[in-house]
């Protein structure tokens, strides 16, 4: 393997700041959006007595989980010994950051008054698994800015193993943690199962690994930098097996909650009678696991970049319709407060269907969650402008150690 050398990101002019200013905008409508929802309430928005985490929820969830798998490209390189890998855990690390922040950032301006973090900040339950999350992403941040400092500074780069073992030890933890904030409520029936946890480990892989691969060609693409066969096709297949792994873990919870006659209703409610919920569910697995499956397996289609954009683009999308159904369906779903009992009224709409309910997500629910990944995007552009995240090439005879 040739020496690696790293600048930064070198489009400038209207180009850039076009970019900049394309995604500045759509933070603006978030922005105005979150403030509509803080002014006047979260009655103008779709969310419900029963349907309390509404799609900013979605996108904000999604976005934490692929920070946490777009920092499994750096681990690859630096905790494995992978020597491909290492080129790419600059900006592995960056994405982590930004992803995550970019997802804090929906969740934050959902709370309805945003001072509300101060109490999340300073008042603990430490048998709520949010209130261990508070430490969690926090220590994410920091943890990964540490690694991030052992891979760019040449005299800490002795200390990089060390710094991504404890980073890779961590963000299983983070991402167990937000699993758990499913698996750990009894009261829906659609979130108690302890398969939660290591489900979401696998989605960050998938997901986090498809925003990676879509950042790395279009910054690539867009300056000329090269971009070898041989490093496409280890990242496109370590992506075919995530979304294989991922449809595995969403058969086996399926088939699991089937076995038991207790949620017969509630499967019964996501695999045939809930409508959108239906729809969605059936998309993300037909759309987001076996066609981006049957893409980057395929012997010419997945050679392609093209075609890794085509699937990287479902799988995210894939991801998103998941993430919708885990956590809007699970609360749609109606509660057996008092099973074998018919309750005659409630004001909780217990006991009935959530399509009933009558959940629709609004624009500014829907503008704010888009606006997290503008953030997102938005601040790794800026940081590969300014520092030096991105290798100069990444052709085979530079990643590659046996390159004939």
């Amino acid at each position: 393997m040739k020496k690696i050398l790293y600048r930064e990101w070198g489009i400038s002019g209207p180009q850039y700041w076009g970019l900049l200013a394309i995604l500045g905008a759509v933070i603006a409508v978030a922005g105005f959006s979150a403030l509509y929802m803080e002014h006047n309430g979260h009655w103008v928005t779709g969310m419900t007595n029963q349907v309390v985490w509404g799609t900013p929820h979605v996108f904000a969830i999604f976005l934490i989980v692929a920070a946490s798998g777009a920092l499994n490209v750096a681990s690859i390189g630096s905790v494995f010994g992978q020597k491909m890998y290492k080129p790419l855990g600059r900006l592995s690390g960056l994405l982590a950051i930004t992803l995550l922040v970019g997802g804090l950032l929906v969740l934050v301006l959902d709370l309805g008054q945003p001072s509300r973090l101060i109490v999340a900040m300073t008042t603990y339950n430490f048998k709520s698994i949010f209130a261990w999350n508070i430490y969690l992403y926090v220590g994410f941040l920091a943890i990964v800015a540490v690694y991030l400092f052992t891979m760019m500074e040449r005299k800490m780069n002795p200390y990089s193993r060390a710094a991504g073992f404890f980073a890779f030890i961590w963000r299983l933890i983070l991402t167990t943690g937000t699993g758990s904030i499913f698996g750990f409520l009894v009261a829906r029936q659609g979130y108690d199962a302890a398969l939660m946890a290591p489900m979401f480990i696998v989605m960050s892989f998938a997901y986090g690994l498809a925003v990676y691969l879509l950042v790395l060609m279009f910054t690539f693409k867009l300056e000329g930098r090269v971009l070898g066969d041989k490093i496409m096709g280890r990242l496109k297949n370590l992506l075919g097996v995530f979304v294989a792994a991922v449809f595995y873990f969403t058969a086996v919870y399926h088939l699991t909650n089937l076995y038991g006659t207790e949620n017969h209703a509630y499967e019964a409610f996501i695999l045939r009678d809930g409508g959108i919920y239906t729809q969605l569910f059936w998309a993300s697995v037909i759309g987001g696991m076996l066609l981006p499956m049957g893409i980057l397996f395929h012997p010419a289609l997945g050679k392609s970049h093209g075609g890794v954009i085509g699937a990287s683009v479902l799988v995210i999308l894939g991801g998103l319709a998941s993430m919708y159904v885990i956590v809007i369906a699970g609360q749609a779903f109606p509660m057996a407060m008092f099973p074998d009992k018919t309750i005659i009224e409630t004001g909780f709409f217990d006991g009935v269907n959530g399509a009933a309910a009558g959940y629709i997500p609004s624009m500014a629910e829907f503008l704010l969650g888009i606006g997290g990944i503008a953030i997102a995007l938005l601040a790794t552009f800026v940081g590969i402008r300014l520092l030096r995240f991105l290798p100069m090439s990444l052709a085979d005879e530079v990643v590659d150690p046996h390159h004939a």
